[in-house]
């Protein structure tokens, strides 16, 4: 098989659809093996090493610049080449769409959010799915789904045949794993945290993540249970989000949230493994990737029991619906102080997440790149 992987979605710093890309690229490259050839395109031209993609983003801009400075050929000859050139090859994007030069390729679709909740995102992405996304669908010769939950919402959305269409899970990196309060002490501190005595909500500040109703949930709690364990909260600005940021400043203010904004790589697994619990009433997911971090970190877990959540966690969180402050509020307080189910959700998680990673990951999609060559 010669096959050709999409790394448009490799823009430092890495988060969602750009970890999985990632993981890919470099779980193929370890695979070689089992292919005869090996290419990576981005934005209509050949990448090398998808690593020179995660280097210093001024860095980029340069040789950007210094390539586009050179004098192209036309459009249409471009094009020409470059669909001679992926002749005989299985093209697979990670990212929604089929470049327009691809005849046909595998596409993984993350979820149909932008069309369940289109008021929950930029015009400009919405604009985006509405001129490229029934193009790739036309041209897709199969989707890969990261759960079964977005399988189904497939297949009714869109009409295909379920045998088109392929759920494979996501993976977990080894560096989420349970920590002693000694290893993590230093890592913490820097950051004023102490081991076990905060609880964490990793996220990108967009409406359907529900951010907002987590801090008017913990808000509520008793003084005394968020000044022991005052909330974290770790991720980008993200969009639609300014009255959300006017919350996380009152919060900050009154001292019970700490908000750290999108941290370096690694710090994220010791923030995780410190975690006296880890909240995710998010109203929508393709997977959910943070809340398996979680349990590979051994951290009880609660999140929503919409999409695809409820699948991926698999009876180890404490499932909520998020729409509703008091029983928000209320699961808060149990996954903090139980510890009859804490104990058990750490075990049943640790269980769940090991059964994941990133090589079963590659290996079970490039298995299914195989049966298109």
């Amino acid at each position: 098989m010669k096959l050709i992987l999409a790394v448009d979605a490799l823009v430092p710093p890495l988060t969602g659809i750009g970890r999985y890309a990632w993981e890919l690229a470099c779980h193929y490259q370890a695979l070689r093996s089992e292919v005869d050839s090996l290419r990576f395109f981005h934005v209509n031209r050949w990448i090398s090493d998808p690593a020179d993609l995660l280097r210093s983003r001024d860095a980029h801009v340069v040789e950007q610049t210094r390539r586009g400075s050179r004098v192209r050929p036309p459009a249409s000859w471009r094009r020409w080449q470059l669909q001679r050139e992926m002749r005989g090859h299985v093209f697979h994007s990670p990212n929604y769409f089929l470049p327009e030069s691809v005849s046909t390729g595998i596409v993984t679709v993350h979820d149909l959010s932008v069309f369940r909740y289109p008021e929950l995102h930029p015009a400009a992405r919405i604009q985006q799915f509405e001129k490229g996304f029934e193009s790739t669908l036309s041209r897709a010769c199969h989707l890969i789904t990261d759960s079964e939950a977005i399988r189904r919402e497939v297949i009714e959305y869109f009409g295909w045949s379920p045998t088109c269409i392929t759920a494979i899970p996501l993976g977990v990196r080894s560096e989420f794993r349970p920590r002693t309060a000694h290893e993590s002490a230093d890592a913490l501190c820097a950051h004023g945290l102490l081991h076990g005595q905060y609880s964490l909500c990793v996220s990108t500040l967009e409406p359907r993540k529900r951010v907002d109703r987590l801090l008017a949930a913990y808000l509520d709690l008793s003084p005394a249970l968020r000044a022991r364990y005052p909330l974290v909260l770790v991720g980008s600005a993200g969009w639609l989000s300014d009255d959300l940021h006017e919350q996380i400043a009152e919060g900050e203010r009154a001292g019970w949230l700490r908000y750290l904004g999108f941290v370096e790589e690694a710090l994220l697994p010791v923030l995780y493994s410190g975690a006296r619990a880890f909240l995710f009433p998010s109203v929508y997911e393709g997977f959910g990737l943070p809340v398996l971090e979680a349990m590979a970190s051994g951290v009880p877990t609660l999140t929503s029991n919409r999409s695809s959540l409820p699948e991926v966690t698999d009876g180890a969180s404490w499932l909520i619906e998020p729409d509703d402050h008091d029983a928000l509020r209320d699961a808060i307080e149990e996954v903090l102080c139980d510890e009859a189910w804490r104990s058990a959700a750490s075990v049943r998680g640790l269980r769940i997440a090991s059964a994941s990673s990133w090589a079963k990951c590659a290996q079970t999609t490039l298995d299914l790149c195989k049966r298109f060559a």
